[in-house]
């Protein structure tokens, strides 16, 4: 019997030559309840599709569409999806989620995930809907951006299909391009990449039957209990200022990461701060779909039109590049959109470029931090992947900093090729470990440990046993949000939170979960993407930061002086390792072994 929430089927789709071919794959019960559904789910499908060590950007490699058990229900925040797939610029896993109503629509083709493979012969549009699949030839779509693709697909098929497109990035393979979905990006690791190597400019998606869940009265209960919390204090910050808050609060603590994390406050900070834009700019708040929070906010630009800024981007397009003028800011931010690349790797690249061309390292006099226009001027030769420098850029920083050499990797701001988001560090210790060990690479929302940093619990500035349980905390609760799928802005207003997402999955699917269960359950997911990454050749010589962060002291004025040395981070990875039931060498245990390839 499937259990409510899900159809029990996975689509393989196959787009070799001139068609399409989807066949069903189907989706045990016991693989549902193991792994749930968004990222986790993902995890499981990467493991079964795929042999060892293939080619991210070669026709055999899934790109794999996954929806969750709360999709499609009234839960606030539960209209995501996840994309999974093999990272070209990392060459391991990678997921990455959206908000939108492709979710929607894509869960009620009939399926709980949707596999891509193959490689069309010309430049298509993939459809799945109530027909079946079907390829169209697009090539008049060649260099159009997300958004305009969006326009261009409805106008010629329809408005009841939902979208999601490349930009001209993801068409010429830069390593970390995006997909895009009304405005709302699978933003890290290259999924754009992914798709473009498959000659598939867009998804498109058309609804074609309905999921049941268990228990309607008891969810509809759930969601509106649950709607009620989400206007509460927890999710204030979001309502009112957006992510965006974050920044004159992380440089009031040192650790807002600028021109290229060698210092952690920046002097510009109030120019681009959110506090400063609202005053001056905000223009309109929206919300993601089936969203109560509403934490996107809108920001007028020069010379006319808006654009939604949230921290990350302003941070590594801002701070990260020493670029202050918000004028700039917003061009970058809008050029990263038109061009379809995530703004994390974008601005991380490109602050290690500045640094590079200062030094001497490569011959770019022009590139320099705090340069606005150069930073757009490197922006649109990553995009074109133009001969030379923006070749090189497209690449990433891991992979460029082997090519300049000179020493550059060891100021080159990534963790396994994946480049960092707006955290110290070295300011930062529970989150310096999540950085190191996380199967994603250095990032910010499958680990979150800078929360217990920022709680006041913890000595941030030395880490120790207390950061390492913290941060397995955050990756644990990570896991299980990611597969669910609900939004990580919701997390504050759960108290206990295995119990109370338990108490939403079972009157969805029908199954007595518990917390323990669930706990379970992010080990499972946790570890199951740490296997993958073994598979793909990762060693426990991965689970490391920059040489930057452990030889170089960040100097915090006054006197005062932030150190993470090689040493301590390795005896917190020891420790993480340990707590995890992995060896020495960060391997998994057999008898994880064997829970996971009972699922698998």
């Amino acid at each position: 019997m499937i259990p409510g929430g899900y159809f029990g089927r996975a689509l393989v789709v196959d787009v070799e030559g001139a068609g399409a071919t989807g066949v069903p794959f189907e989706l045990d019960e016991r693989v549902l309840r193991a792994y749930l559904g968004g990222v986790g789910l993902g995890t499981w499908l990467l493991h079964r599709l795929t042999e060892p060590r293939y080619d991210p950007l070669g026709p055999e490699a899934p790109l794999v569409f996954v929806f969750s058990p709360l999709v499609g229900t009234p839960l606030t925040t539960s209209a995501k999806f996840a994309v999974v797939a093999k990272s070209p610029l990392t060459e391991l896993l990678t997921d990455a989620l959206a908000s939108s109503q492709f979710a929607i629509s894509g869960k009620l083709t009939g399926h709980d995930a949707i596999a891509i493979r193959g490689r069309a012969d010309v430049l298509s549009v993939l459809m799945i809907g109530p027909d079946g699949v079907r390829l169209e030839p697009a090539p008049e779509l060649a260099g159009l951006p997300a958004a305009e693709t969006e326009t261009s697909v409805r106008e010629r098929f329809g408005r009841g299909w939902r979208t999601a497109a490349i930009g001209p990035a993801g068409e010429r393979g830069v390593r970390y391009a995006t997909i895009s979905h009304d405005g709302r990006h699978a933003g890290r690791g290259g999924l754009g990449a992914v798709l473009g190597a498959k000659n598939i400019k867009a998804v498109l998606v058309k609804a074609a039957t309905r999921v049941e869940v268990t228990d309607p009265p008891a969810v509809m209960a759930a969601a509106k209990d649950l709607r009620e919390r989400s206007f509460g204090p927890a999710t204030k910050k979001y309502r009112e200022l957006g992510t965006l808050a974050n920044l004159l609060a992380f440089n009031a603590v040192s650790t807002l990461p600028t021109r290229n994390f060698t210092a952690a406050t920046f002097e510009g900070a109030p120019r681009l701060a959110a506090e400063e834009l609202h005053e001056m700019r905000g223009v309109a708040r929206n919300s993601c779909a089936s969203c109560s929070i509403g934490c996107e906010h809108i920001y007028s630009r020069k010379g006319g039109g808006s654009q939604r800024m949230e921290y990350e981007n302003v941070f590594a397009l801002g701070p990260m590049c020493g670029v202050s003028d918000p004028d700039d800011v917003f061009a970058a931010s809008a050029r990263c959109d038109e061009l379809g690349i995530d703004t994390i790797s974008a601005g991380g690249t490109i602050a290690w470029a500045m640094e590079c061309a200062e030094r001497g390292l490569i011959d770019a006099p022009w590139l320099r931090f705090g340069d606005g226009p150069a930073l757009l001027r490197a922006l649109d030769m990553i995009g074109a992947r133009e001969p030379g420098l923006g070749e090189l850029l497209a690449q990433g920083s891991r992979h460029a900093a082997q090519v300049v050499g000179g020493g550059s990797i060891d100021f080159a701001p990534q963790v396994k090729g994946l480049e960092l988001p707006g955290y110290e560090p070295r300011t930062l210790q529970s989150m310096a470990l999540g950085l190191a060990v996380n199967s994603r690479g250095a990032d910010h929302n499958r680990s979150g440990a800078y929360e217990a940093d920022l709680s006041g619990e913890l000595d941030r500035l030395d880490g120790g046993e207390a950061h390492v349980h913290a941060a397995i905390g955050t990756e644990d609760r990570a896991a299980v949000m990611d597969s669910m799928i609900l939004c990580k802005f919701l997390r504050g207003v759960f108290t206990d939170p295995f119990t109370e997402w338990a108490a939403l999955l079972t009157p969805v699917t029908g199954w007595e979960v518990g917390a323990d269960e669930l706990r379970a359950t992010a080990r499972r997911i946790v570890l199951a993407k740490r296997v993958f990454n073994l598979r793909e050749g990762a060693t426990a010589a991965d689970d490391r930061l920059p040489a930057r962060m452990l030889e170089t002291p960040l100097e915090l004025g006054s006197g005062r002086v932030a150190t993470l040395t090689a040493a301590r981070l390795a005896t917190m990875v020891g420790g993480y390792y340990a707590a995890r039931g992995l060896d020495a060498a960060g391997d998994a245990d057999p008898n994880d072994l064997d829970d996971l390839l009972l699922h698998l």
